[in-house]
């Protein structure tokens, strides 16, 4: 008999492929980033909504490790607020969005941790950011794709602002361009 848990990849799988965001076909399901941003001058990508039906919402008690096992407890981060963004290799807007978040992240303005829903090996993110050369995020690891089940968006990139007291202010659904004055504005909510 299989368990709830074994079955979470199928749903997912299912989720994903039931928004066209199906990789493991072998076709791209989107297409490449800089696809995405030449066609449509970048902002095609970076077109998320905002939900805000959750705020105040606690931090969930999952623990996302790192491609050497580092663990990290995301209710360990309530203290100062943060950024939690879901994404993988394979999501063109999320692809499109990362050096903006690198550069958001080190700015200083707030951490931003992001966590890849990618299934299989556990060296792609890391691979990824390294041959980005981004130098401020982490890429952190979700192996079970609980964070993607716990939001139920069913879309990557999800990104989601959280206060100092570790509660939700808002979700963002979809890419975005984390450069504008507006950004700020939104940031600012969660301080």
């Amino acid at each position: 008999m299989l368990s709830s848990r074994s079955l979470k990849p199928v749903i997912l799988g299912l989720a994903m492929l039931a928004a066209g965001c199906d990789r493991q076909s072998g076709d791209a399901a989107q297409p490449q980033a800089s696809e995405a941003a030449t066609a449509s001058g970048g902002s095609e990508a970076l077109t998320g909504s905002f939900d805000r039906s959750h705020k105040g919402s606690a931090v969930p008690d999952i623990t996302v490790k790192d491609a050497a096992g580092k663990q990290l407890k995301l209710a360990s981060l309530k203290g100062k607020p943060f950024l939690l963004n879901l994404w993988a290799t394979w999501c063109a807007p999320c692809v499109a969005e990362m050096p903006m978040l690198d550069a958001l992240a080190s700015s200083g303005k707030l951490k931003v941790l992001t966590v890849n829903q990618d299934m299989g090996s556990s060296d792609k993110p890391a691979t990824f950011f390294a041959g980005k050369g981004f130098k401020a995020l982490e890429p952190w690891l979700d192996p079970e794709n609980e964070l993607s089940f716990h939001y139920g968006t069913g879309t990557l990139p999800t990104s989601v602002l959280y206060d100092a007291n570790g509660r939700e202010v808002w979700r963002l659904v979809g890419g975005h361009d984390w450069t504008t004055p507006e950004t700020d504005k939104l940031l600012a909510e969660g301080q």
